[in-house]
């Protein structure tokens, strides 16, 4: 790796399994010292062992604004600052419109959206002071096209777009950038809720190469150099996008 990173101080949401832990692997590889803020504490004691004094884990509920308040404290104290806000954190619930319940609606536009607005507007003194801020979002293509029995999921991942539009320009003047990355399929099991409702995953696997221009489903590790971009200074004329990592479906 070139070190495209170094120097970066970076809290990144969710890096502890599936695509967050790519992230978190490739952000290592370029030099960042993370901030992982994830509600397991197991895999994150795991992943804080593992990367040594480059990685602090700070276990938080992203449902509770005090406790996302308290990691972003811990995190700008540890790190002497924030220079990326990465937030990958999500959960996805599927289910039929009239079998979806309001508590799961809520749960999900909790984390997937309301908690991202609380993390940027509590660091953004953090980021003000940095001087080249960048914040990456998880949305997904899910959030451009909808799908079938993620309504609450596909719903949540329109208004991270929404959000990051909005917050781009609003922080535009501050030197701070906003972008957000929109997978398509990929194989984690961060997806297990969508292949329970369209079947299981013989379905699934004979749905691919009908839907995917490219014939199959992303790996983890395909998504996050994206995010390594976004949070480096090579996509500093970059804010305000959301952008596929689709294998051609959106097109």
């Amino acid at each position: 790796m070139s070190g495209r990173l170094s120097g970066k101080r970076v809290l990144l949401t969710g890096g502890v399994a599936n695509i967050g832990l790519a992230i978190l692997e490739q952000f290592i590889a370029e030099g960042a010292t993370v901030s992982v803020v994830d509600i397991d504490a197991e895999r994150g004691a795991a992943v804080e062992k593992r990367f040594g004094g480059a990685v602090k884990f700070i276990r938080a509920d992203l449902s509770q604004e005090a406790e996302i308040k308290a990691a972003i404290s811990q995190a700008a104290e540890w790190m002497k600052g924030i220079d990326t806000l990465c937030l990958n954190a999500g959960i996805q619930l599927s289910g039929r419109l009239e079998d979806f319940s309001t508590g799961d609606w809520d749960k999900v536009f909790a984390i997937n959206v309301r908690a991202n607005f609380i993390f940027v507007r509590e660091s953004v003194q953090e980021l003000r002071k940095s001087g080249k801020a960048s914040v990456v979002l998880m949305s997904s293509l899910a959030g451009k096209r909808g799908a079938a029995g993620l309504l609450a999921y596909s719903s949540s991942k329109a208004a991270v777009i929404g959000l990051t539009t909005t917050l781009a320009i609003e922080l535009a003047r501050d030197g701070i950038r906003v972008n957000a990355v929109c997978p398509g399929w990929i194989d984690t099991p961060f997806n297990q809720p969508v292949i329970d409702f369209i079947g299981g995953r013989e379905k699934q696997e004979s749905l691919v190469p009908l839907v995917i221009p490219l014939g199959r489903q992303a790996r983890a590790e395909e998504v996050a150099p994206l995010f390594v971009f976004l949070a480096s200074d090579e996509s500093s004329y970059v804010t305000a996008q959301s952008i596929n990592v689709d294998g051609g479906i959106y097109n």
